[in-house]
């Protein structure tokens, strides 16, 4: 693989934020250097040449691509993080991501086929119909801006090739790499999403055989073989072959959309439009891992690198140089029962790629289906759930599903104790919990056990909204849902559970505000949590001061009567625990209950035929991050991600509903501000 040359005489040794160290490329657009943010983090900045710098109508074209460029939702895609295009050296900073070019990966080991070609079709479908529905062009669809990273393909350097264009001609390696140009781009015809459809066939083609499909010994062979010379596509599985033959239709108006090629890779009818329910589904598939993985090796960090890539590739380029037992934490206890790209580079480390044919047999539609369900709860023998409801069925509660979950998460093998479950070779053996990840496909996740609707555990298994948002993290790391093991961590374990191996992560209502000094790294926030109260419905407490002279339950060693009781009178009504609180407000006993929004809600979404409401007092912010092992900034990063990517594409909404419909509340839906990591 190409490695990353020192800089030359002349290069900048800073672009915006960004500290250059190296070229990754250059090519008919600009050169592309791997640069570091302020906070370490790797980006391919492309530097744009001269010509372009120059032309007030190119940067104008430049800057409205960019925009629409920067709406591109990060399903398979990679990420914009930052731009210039007013001062005297114009870039564009994208996501960097390890790994090999679809190019690269064909030349080194041959051509794909099996499990591997499928999810490559179904990946760059996907990036192809997230990049159209912003109203993008991408015009230089091609295996160079195909990457093969860890959680799947990734479409790159979309946005660009229009501005290009204008100023190019037939015979610049700026326009694009004629094998991959659609006919109207040869004829003079309008160029448009078809012509995307029809250079993302050829890409597959190549990748099924090896060979570009419309090669030629001369550019006259190759523009002639694309106008005029039909291709044979029979070495194509079904139902890609059908597929890759109607796109590459010579009439524009033939071909499918990018929308009816997901649909009908994903075994859906192909009409109508891709949901992002669908883009998920067809994200989740394109990172299905199917074996063990090299160990990564990072972002390279100088010339001695063996591997890159970036996600803004150079433009045709040369390569250069060649809860504790007795009872259950009470909402907002400090003490641990607070309640709570785009894929970055460190999410895409382990680059290696299947052999040809390698990947296991092909997923059938029903499995593929299956992948966007994602059911929420694999069954378990022996929960043992911890609650002491009275009211509510002791330890015999039974997790209520509102519908299927965006994530599956698997419970230990059936049989197993989840409580003391054993981990399986602890992330202390590897380099990161990432790399384990990308190694064994398999992860130990800590999550509470006594929170109904956060995290809970009973003979079905662990369910709640920390355990789904656990189980899609997993997911954006390479890690399966049969991969995936729940563990009941308690609140003083999270330290040590993690320094000792016994989880990899955990996802635990774990505030960071409370506990930053803890000897762990943090990833996110994944929400923000607020002090409130819980109510009955229609009760008359809307604000702060509604609560005062009112009958308000005081759980033993719970931060936020004090909170609420420095700030209003109230009579605190003494109980044991949260549960007996719930009995005391159904039982009208007392009218507010205190706590961190999100797990006061989890409880009231569990009592049925009394509807409970959460009014929105917002007295304090809990930011619930990730707790990781000391100094694993790589995984924090893909983690800090994955979150990220959950609110863009609109899981964090969908969970949110799954588990707080039957209660009136407005959750904080907004991305949290990203802490640093380290």
């Amino acid at each position: 693989m190409p490695q990353i040359s020192p800089l030359r005489p002349g290069d900048p040794p800073r672009l915006g934020p960004f500290t250059l160290s190296g070229r990754i490329g250059e090519g008919g657009q600009g050169v592309v250097y791997l640069g570091r943010d302020e906070e370490g983090r790797p980006a391919a900045v492309k530097l744009l040449h001269v010509k372009f710098s120059g032309d007030a109508i190119a940067r104008s074209r430049f800057a409205r691509e960019l925009r629409a460029a920067q709406r591109v939702a990060s399903f398979c895609t990679a990420r914009v993080v930052a731009a210039d295009l007013e001062g005297d050296t114009p870039y564009i900073a994208s996501e960097y991501i390890e790994g090999q070019s679809l190019r690269e990966r064909v030349d080194g080991s041959g051509p794909l086929a099996g499990a591997a070609l499928e999810r490559l079709a179904v990946g760059t479908a996907t990036a192809l119909t997230a990049i159209h529905q912003a109203g993008i062009v991408h015009r230089d669809f091609k295996p160079d801006n195909v990457l093969i990273a860890l959680d799947g393909p990734r479409v790159v350097d979309f946005g660009i090739a229009r501005i290009i264009d204008s100023t190019a001609t037939i015979t610049s390696r700026a326009i694009g790499t004629p094998a991959y140009m659609a006919p109207e781009q040869i004829s003079g015809g309008t160029v448009g999403p078809p012509a995307d459809v029809f250079a993302w066939a050829s890409t597959i083609a190549y990748a099924a055989t090896g060979e570009a499909v419309f090669g030629g010994e001369s550019i006259a062979a190759v523009l002639n073989r694309i106008l005029n010379h039909e291709i044979d596509v029979a070495a194509l599985p079904e139902p890609l072959r059908g597929v890759v033959r109607a796109c590459l239709s010579k009439a524009p108006e033939a071909r499918p959309t990018a929308d009816q090629i997901l649909l009908r890779l994903l075994g859906r009818p192909g009409s109508g439009d891709a949901s992002t329910v669908v883009l998920s589904e067809g994200a989740a598939h394109a990172a299905a891992p199917t074996g063990p993985a090299d160990p990564p090796t990072g972002p390279p960090t100088g010339p001695a690198s063996g591997s890159r890539h970036s996600t803004v590739s150079p433009g045709h380029a040369d390569p250069p140089g060649s809860t504790p037992p007795g009872g259950a934490p009470g909402p907002g206890d400090s003490r641990g029962g607070e309640p709570p790209d785009r894929r970055g580079p460190a999410e895409a480390e382990a680059t290696r790629p299947p052999a040809p044919g390698e990947g296991g047999r092909a997923r059938s539609p029903r499995r593929r289906r299956w992948l966007a369900v994602l059911t929420t709860v694999v069954a378990l023998a022996a929960g043992g759930g911890a609650l002491a409801f009275s009211r509510f069925g002791g330890g015999a509660v039974t997790p209520r599903v509102t519908g299927p979950s965006p994530t599956a998460a698997p419970s230990p093998a059936p049989g197993t104790d989840p409580s003391t479950a054993p981990s399986a070779t602890p992330s202390t053996a590897f380099g990161s919990v990432l790399e384990k990840a990308a190694r064994t496909h398999r992860l130990t996740i800590g999550v509470k056990g006594d929170l109904p609707g956060v995290g809970l555990v009973s003979g079905k298994g662990f369910s709640g909204f920390d355990v789904d948002v656990a189980g899609y993290i997993a997911r954006r790391l390479g890690v399966p849902a049969d991969g995936i093991t729940f563990r009941r961590i308690g609140i003083g374990e999270r330290v040590s559970s993690l320094a000792d191996g016994v989880v990899d992560m955990v996802v635990a209502t774990y505030s960071y505000d409370d506990n930053k000094q803890d000897d762990v790294t943090f990833a996110g926030p994944y929400y923000t949590a607020h002090t409130d109260v819980l109510t009955v419905k229609n009760a008359p407490i809307r604000k702060l001061e509604d609560l005062a002279g009112r009958r308000m339950c005081a759980p033993q060693g719970s931060r936020s009567v004090k909170l609420i009781q420095d700030a209003v009178t109230v009579r605190a009504i003494p109980a044991e625990n949260y549960a007996q609180c719930m009995d005391k407000l159904v039982a009208g006993e007392v009218e507010a209950v205190p706590g961190d929004d999100i797990i006061v809600a989890g409880f009231a979404d569990r009592v049925a035929g009394l509807r409970m409401a959460v009014p929105g007092l917002r007295l304090t912010d809990q930011r619930y991050a990730v707790g990781l092992p000391r100094g694993d900034v790589r995984t924090c990063e893909a983690v800090r991600r994955a979150i990220a990517q959950m609110y863009r594409d609109g899981t964090i909404d969908d969970l949110l509903d799954k588990h707080f419909s039957e209660v009136d509340f407005k959750p904080d839906r907004d991305l949290p501000p990203p802490l640093a990591c380290r």
